[in-house]
């Protein structure tokens, strides 16, 4: 991009994190609609908010209000959708955040995307495995039932498809756990990896 030079400040995401007591990361919620995404990440919030780790959740309908309420539902707008996602998303785990987001996501492609962008160990795939037919059975928003008729285009699991991750760092089958079980699977991870204290790297951090 002409003349646009990055500008390294003094504070980053060493300090940052060393002041929230905290790894930050990226947990990706993703999933068909109606899997449990929204339900699962905010009962992962509000477990870390009781510990009092920093975080904020980005989730799919919320955003295209404001930061996407201008892109519809094409693939390509999905496609810039995800994208804008990530690069906010990528800001705010700079900020030392842990951050949630729950999107469906549906191609991997857009998810690797993501992943590149952010450290070795920061991006967390969170794959909330829910058949088809429990998610067509739930279908707290009515949109199967408006897809199956005919009146939305290009509804993923419908008329448009959803590749599953292949390796995600978390897979949670959500038909047989209950949404506290399954938050509590997601905070025992980032417990095991350490993402909850700050690694001796981040203890070293000064403003020097």
């Amino acid at each position: 991009m002409t003349n646009v030079i990055w500008h390294e400040h003094p504070v980053g995401k060493s300090i940052r994190s060393f002041m929230k007591k905290q790894r930050p990361c990226l947990l990706w919620f993703t999933g068909l609609s109606g899997s449990g995404k929204s339900t699962i990440a905010g009962a992962v919030e509000s477990k870390l908010a009781e510990r009092l780790q920093h975080t904020t959740l980005l989730d799919g309908d919320n955003v295209r209000h404001g930061l996407c309420g201008d892109l519809a539902f094409s693939k390509e707008d999905r496609n810039e959708n995800i994208r804008r996602v990530g690069e906010v998303a990528n800001l705010m785990v700079e900020s030392g955040l842990i951050v949630l987001t729950a999107f469906i996501s549906p191609f991997k492609e857009n998810r690797d995307i993501v992943r590149g962008t952010l450290k070795e160990g920061e991006f967390i795939e969170v794959y909330i495995d829910t058949p088809i037919s429990i998610c067509e059975q739930r279908d707290p928003k009515g949109l199967y039932k408006k897809a199956r008729a005919g009146e939305i285009k290009d509804f993923t699991g419908i008329g448009s498809p959803y590749q599953p991750p292949e390796h995600p760092e978390i897979t949670i089958n959500n038909y047989d756990i209950s949404v506290e079980d399954a938050a509590n699977k997601v905070i025992a991870y980032l417990e095991n990896k350490g993402y909850l204290k700050p690694d001796k790297g981040f203890l070293k951090a000064t403003l020097a």
